[in-house]
This record gives C-alpha cells, sequence and structure tokens, in this order.
C-alpha cells in the first residue's frame, strides 16, 4: 500500500501540536494578567470627585476618625457616604472662600446631595457587609489601605473572588484588636499570628468551611 504521506508529517504534526498548546498558553497567561491589570481591576487609578477631597488632610493631618463621615459602617452593610450638613459642620467657618470648595456650598444652599463617584464597587450578585468585618476585627486598612496618605482615593485591591477566599479560609492574618480597627498606624504585634488565632476565638468567627461557603457571598 503506498504511503500518502512523508515520515516528516508525523515530525510537522507533533510541532504543530506543541506550538498550538504554547500559543493557547501564552494567550491565556496574557489575559490573565490583563484581567488583573489595573486596566481591569483599576488598582492604583484616581477617582476623579465632584469635590476635591482629601484623606490625606482630614485623616493624615487633621485626624478625623472614619466614622465622622463613614457614619453607618459599624451598623451597615453600606459604610454610608458623608452628607453635605457633615461638611459644612467645619466648612461654614473653615475655608469659607475656597472657590473648591464651591461644589459644597452649593449643595447646602439647594438640598441637594452631592453625588459622590464610588472607588469601590462590587458586582450586584456579590454580597458585602461592613459590619461584619468591623465587628469581627477587620481594620480599614487591610481593604482601604493607608488612607490617611491619599490626597485622591483610589481602589487599594483588586476585588476578585481570590481576594475574598485568601481571608476567608484564613482570616488571622487580618484580624485587629477592636481598639484598632479605625487606626491607622496601629504598632505591629509581636506575633500576628498568635495575636489572631486569640481574636479569632473572642470574636467567635466561623470555621473556613462555612465562610467559604458559596451562599456566604453569593446571596
Amino acid at each position: 500500500m503506498p504511503q500518502i504521506f512523508r515520515r516528516r508529517a508525523n515530525t510537522l504534526a507533533r510541532t504543530g501540536v506543541a506550538a498550538l498548546i504554547i500559543i493557547v498558553g501564552g494567550l491565556s497567561l496574557i489575559a490573565a494578567g490583563i484581567m488583573r491589570s489595573p486596566y481591569i481591576t483599576t488598582v492604583g487609578v484616581p477617582r476623579q470627585q465632584p469635590v476635591p477631597y482629601s484623606h490625606k488632610l482630614h485623616v493624615g493631618q487633621l485626624r478625623l476618625d472614619c466614622r465622622y463621615c463613614h457614619t453607618s459602617v459599624e451598623n451597615s452593610a453600606f459604610a454610608g457616604l458623608p452628607a453635605t450638613e457633615t461638611c459644612m459642620n467645619c466648612h461654614s467657618q473653615v475655608g469659607i472662600d475656597n472657590p473648591r470648595l464651591e461644589p459644597v456650598r452649593k449643595s447646602f444652599q439647594e438640598g441637594r446631595s452631592i453625588e459622590w463617584t464610588r472607588v469601590n464597587d462590587l458586582p450586584d450578585y456579590v454580597y458585602f457587609d461592613h459590619s461584619i468585618h468591623i465587628h469581627k476585627g477587620v481594620g480599614c486598612i487591610t481593604c482601604h489601605g493607608q488612607v490617611d496618605q491619599l490626597a485622591v482615593m483610589v481602589p487599594s485591591r483588586a476585588w476578585s473572588m481570590d481576594t475574598c477566599l485568601e481571608c476567608h479560609r484564613d482570616p488571622t492574618p487580618y484580624l485587629r484588636p477592636r481598639d484598632q480597627i479605625f487606626a491607622m498606624h496601629a504598632p505591629p504585634p509581636s506575633d500576628q499570628r498568635a495575636l489572631g488565632e486569640q481574636l479569632r476565638k473572642t470574636y467567635k468567627i466561623d470555621s473556613p468551611q462555612k465562610l467559604t461557603n458559596c451562599s456566604i457571598c453569593h446571596r
């Protein structure tokens, strides 16, 4: 029976299959890199606001407590955004001629809320509750970074399922005493693992099996 293909056809076929695997694998890695890049995650990308509010000034220099503006963070799923009246508590006397604060004054005079731009926005199919994380010992800087050093607020972490599961599988590296939850520069413990294990028992944090159940975040 005559041979249809030459012997080198086998080599070409193997080379072609190997090249295809390499190309597909390379494209997958590139796609994964793009999905985790700031272009997609917006980590470190400034969000322009209607008012140039500086956390560096208010939190870093003036030492305002997070709860002064984010009033519902301890008892609600949503941390809350400051009402214009909150801003005017100070700015009715401070910076009254500052042109950058004109949107605040106009909002107060018209009784219309300022439309802030959300910096950290999860998909609608993800359930997240600020209050439970606060009460279980997760500090603000764990998710939001050193906001006291930010003149313009930026997302500090990529909010993917991996991010949440990393903590839910082992929360001990991230737990703080409750009096340090809102502190920007809490002194690091000598042994975070030991402290985390102790706080985990104190706060009665559920087991990893329960915390990684799909229904915890997808309801």
